[in-house]
């Protein structure tokens, strides 16, 4: 199953956070928001279908999030947990580590902001529209 949306790039994407990657319904992003590589998203946790919430509310469920500009493209595979509530009104983040909170849509991510392509991140600091796809 797959969806699909889309955020904006900011001109404070730095992209240099080691443990996370974050796309947020906010408008704007200070410098020190480093794991932030979209803003202005069209969705949240909450608009996802129940069966995708379901199927990411299980441990054996893994996840690809495609995060695409007009020039550049990255994916990033991280795994589901019954511990996701998936309730968080503004914010979605993909930990490498276990964590679980309101916010976090995958854990065991294999890349968090610091690892995305750099064509990506230049794109995104010029407010490139960023397309995210989330397949499990």
């Amino acid at each position: 199953m797959e969806y699909t949306f889309e955020a904006k790039g900011h001109h404070n994407v730095t992209s240099k956070h080691k443990t996370t990657f974050e796309v947020t319904q906010d408008t704007e992003i200070g410098l020190a928001a480093d794991c932030i590589v979209g803003v202005s998203s069209k969705v949240s946790l909450n608009d996802l279908p129940l069966q995708m919430r379901e199927a990411i509310q299980n441990e054996d469920t893994k996840i690809r999030i495609i995060l695409e500009t007009e020039n550049a493209k990255d994916v990033i595979t991280g795994y589901g947990h019954p511990a996701l509530t998936l309730d968080h009104p503004t914010d979605m983040v993909c930990r490498r580590s276990d964590y679980t909170c309101s916010r976090t849509l995958m854990i065991r991510a294999d890349k968090a902001s610091v690892d995305l392509d750099s064509d990506l991140i230049t794109e995104l600091a010029s407010g490139k529209t960023l397309k995210v796809t989330i397949i499990v």
